[in-house]
């Protein structure tokens, strides 16, 4: 569920974004309000250009706190054929991480590469009794709309054998393919339904270490005593572990506010980043200046009040 707005806004991705790239990369120009009123056009026609700053990319993911985009300019790509998809099963987080090296490694292209574990599977499974298998530490979805997909999936499925799948199923036909895609589509929401509040993480890893980030959120969801979920885009890294807790349990609140912090760095001690499409908004502006240093932060703060000199824009956000 999202908006064109919100996509520019966070500079946001999506289950296909392994093939097809993320937000930023279709935002051809943009036309901005600027705090002081004026209107300010970015980005141009041709091919290519090279003149000045990339003021759209600065937009791209600025949430908001440097203009309002009133108007974009996208570029389109044909519609794809229609995909097939595969599901593994794994009995380790490791192994299926494994396997998402192998497929990108091998210079496969999926049109998506999705990554389910035990405890999302199994909060779908009771929200829309799909039957999926809860046996499974993780689920790993691949799909692919080239002309002949069902030998990129035998490949693929190949790939996941040899790096210990337990069952490998690929879809026969586009009635299987999209039932396997609204298991993913449904994590979140039934994660939510869990305990009827969450507090979705975003946190991006190097692919090689998608196992160490998996099993690091379910050491911390024991310590916590708490449900957390992860789905994520596999293909490049980035994971949402989702704290479900009870809001009007103040000591439940707590721990999962702890926990959502010890997620984020646990992913930059992997390497990562504490926001891979969501963006930063309140809750990780702490984090953002873990991330970035004093150096970082400082100009971030300088192009801020070059653009918003009364702070009038998003205010409270970022920093």
């Amino acid at each position: 569920m999202c908006t064109i707005g919100g996509n520019i806004g966070t500079a946001s991705g999506g289950l296909c974004c392994v093939k097809y790239g993320v937000t930023a990369e279709y935002v051809l120009g943009l036309d901005v309000v600027l705090a002081d009123g004026r209107l300010m056009s970015t980005g141009r026609r041709t091919a290519k250009g090279v003149a000045g700053y990339d003021l759209t990319r600065l937009f791209v993911g600025s949430e908001g706190s440097l203009g309002v985009v009133v108007r974009a300019t996208l570029a389109l790509k044909p519609q794809p054929p229609q995909q097939l998809v595969l599901a593994a099963e794994f009995a380790s987080a490791a192994a299926a991480c494994d396997a998402v090296c192998r497929i990108m490694a091998g210079g496969h292209v999926p049109s998506l590469l999705e990554l389910m574990d035990r405890t999302t599977v199994r909060a779908v499974n009771e929200l829309t009794r799909m039957g999926l298998p809860e046996t499974t530490e993780a689920l790993l979805l691949a799909a692919f709309d080239t002309p002949d997909p069902a030998a990129d999936l035998a490949a693929v499925g190949a790939l996941c054998e040899a790096a210990g799948a337990t069952q490998v199923v690929p879809a026969e036909d586009a009635a299987e393919s999209e039932l396997l895609l609204q298991a993913r589509r449904s994590s979140l929401v039934a994660l939510e339904a869990v305990k009827g509040t969450t507090m979705i993480d975003d946190v991006c890893v190097p692919r090689s270490r998608l196992g160490d980030m998996l099993e690091g959120v379910e050491r911390i969801a024991q310590k916590y005593r708490l449900t957390i979920g992860v789905c994520a885009h596999a293909g490049d890294g980035n994971t949402h572990p989702t704290v479900c807790f009870d809001a009007a349990d103040p000591d439940e609140a707590r721990r999962a506010r702890e926990s959502f912090d010890e997620i984020m760095a646990l992913g930059l001690e992997l390497g990562g980043t504490i926001t891979g499409e969501h963006g930063v908004g309140v809750l990780k502006k702490e984090w953002l200046a873990r991330e970035l240093g004093p150096v970082g932060v400082e100009m971030q703060r300088r192009i801020k009040q070059v653009f918003d000199p009364l702070g009038i824009l998003n205010p409270g956000k970022l920093f």
